[in-house]
């Protein structure tokens, strides 16, 4: 992995390293799920850590921070000279749209889509085309358009996918492929990836992959106003053009006076934030926050479910201790810092007891909504081997007693149970009781982890289980099983 950060003391940099403990102090006692956090002063990382299994080698999914990216695509189109910021979204697109063309369609620009106020009422990239085959160009572009572009926020990911098709018509490559040489490239980030739709164009919206590091360089260059490593990678004016209030999307209010996070104002594909800074943003607490009067930049991935918890967490332990002048060098608190971001570990089940329970036998699943058929659990040395089947195969997990053991597979339960792509997870178990098993997956690419409880009792299994984070309910419908 290519690295051109450079590295020093928090105190080098006029930041506290008990402020930054603190940091981490506060986010476990409020059980605030991170993954991995990168905090950069004047340049240099001045503090960096992930939480066991996830790793800085290790991709992570960045939800609508993607957008972030996507907006960048553009900025990098308007100076080629290939679209301006005024071109109408139905130019783009003559063989897709609707047999009526409505006034607002027509006067919906590129800036509409980059400031989610195109005049639509909702999302337009909902269930009626999601993972659906189908043209979504056209099908986004048949959607009612209420509001006069320009004048309504709607948060739409279906604009920024707009966005992603314009880039595609007009380059004849697809997002990554695009901003690999302009933006990758020069700032040294390699395997990144970008999920597309069934017609290979990328949601634009969501579906990119990358390593914090990563996240943090493409922080750093909005910081220096598209400059990197001397050369003006990005216009200064679409850096500044990007990142400030196009639309009014909330109330700036709050109790305590310093406004909401949500409702500071909306850039081009970046939200304002208060204390003057702005960001790309993720659900689940994917955040790349750029604070340009303190000259920072902070990134976060987490499993968060209360994504302004994360935030706050920046603004309460860090906003106020970092100074314009260095620090005298605390060896004892940078030692301190040093082996709390070392020994950074999600939760694990820990064993409590010993079990009673024989792994002799398969579980047959009663009917269930997920279409599993059968558990089965083996002994190892130092853990269990839990196998679940499904209508088509069967899922093997390695889950370690005390330890996380990575396996590869398809079983997905947080999202599809199963048969998407081949991810990587980490499983580790515990007997709570001696009845009483507890097994942990962290599916350390992405936000999402899934527990599953299993009671034993003679011939009968019942088995409950939940996700962390998700878009619905978390919680799952218990299930039973009984012994072949």
């Amino acid at each position: 992995m290519t690295s051109s950060l450079s590295r020093s003391t928090p105190e080098s940099q006029g930041v506290s390293s008990r402020a930054v403990l603190e940091l981490l102090e506060d986010a476990t006692r409020q059980h605030i799920e991170l993954h991995s956090v990168m905090i950069l002063r004047h340049g240099t990382v001045i503090a960096e850590g992930w939480w066991k299994p996830y790793a800085p080698e290790r991709l992570h999914t960045l939800f609508s921070l993607s957008k972030s990216f996507t907006s960048s695509a553009i900025g990098f189109a308007v100076t080629e000279g290939l679209l301006t910021e005024d071109g109408t979204v139905v130019s783009f697109f003559p063989d897709d749209l609707p047999l009526e063309v409505s006034p607002n369609l027509a006067r919906m620009r590129v800036r509409d889509l980059l400031s989610m106020s195109s005049g639509h009422a909702d999302d337009t990239l909902g269930p009626q085309i999601w993972r659906q085959p189908g043209n979504w160009v056209r099908t986004i572009l048949e959607q009612p358009v209420p509001f006069e572009p320009g004048t309504h926020f709607v948060y739409n990911t279906g604009a920024t996918f707009m966005l992603s098709a314009i880039i595609q018509k007009i380059t004849g490559q697809n997002l990554l492929a695009y901003l690999e040489p302009r933006l990758l490239q020069p700032l040294g980030i390699e395997g990144a990836t970008w999920e597309s739709n069934p017609d290979g164009i990328c949601f634009g919206g969501f579906g990119m992959n990358a390593r914090t590091e990563d996240i943090a360089k493409f922080g750093q260059l909005y910081l220096q106003k598209g400059i990197w490593n001397g050369r003006q990678i990005l216009p200064e004016s679409w850096i500044d053009q990007a990142t400030r209030t196009h639309i009014d999307n909330g109330d700036h209010s709050s109790d305590s006076g310093l406004g909401n996070d949500w409702g500071m104002g909306y850039g081009y594909q970046f939200w304002r934030c208060r204390h003057d800074a702005y960001r790309g943003d993720g659900a689940f607490g994917q955040y790349c926050v750029v604070m340009p009067e303190q000259d920072t930049v902070i990134v976060m991935t987490a499993g968060m479910a209360d994504m302004a918890a994360g935030l706050n967490l920046v603004w309460d332990h860090l906003l106020l201790n970092m100074h314009p002048e260095t620090l005298e060098e605390n060896l004892v608190d940078q030692a301190e810092l040093a082996s709390a971001l070392a020994q950074l570990e999600m939760p694990m089940a820990k064993n409590s007891s010993s079990p009673n329970v024989l792994f002799d036998q398969e579980f047959i699943v009663t009917e269930n909504p997920y279409g599993l058929e059968k558990f089965a659990f083996k002994n190892m040395t130092d853990g269990i081997q839990l196998s679940i089947r499904d209508a088509l195969v069967t899922h093997h997990l390695e889950c370690g007693f005390g330890s996380w053991k990575a396996n590869e597979t398809r079983f997905d339960p947080v999202t599809t149970f199963g048969h998407d792509l081949p991810r990587k997870v980490a499983g580790n178990a515990a007997w709570l009781e001696p009845d009483l098993l507890e097994v942990r997956l962290c599916y350390f690419e992405t936000s999402f982890s899934y527990t599953m409880r299993f009671k034993f009792s003679g011939e009968n299994l019942q088995i409950e289980s939940n996700a962390n984070v998700g878009f619905g309910n978390t919680q799952r419908e218990p299930m039973a099983a009984r012994a072949r």
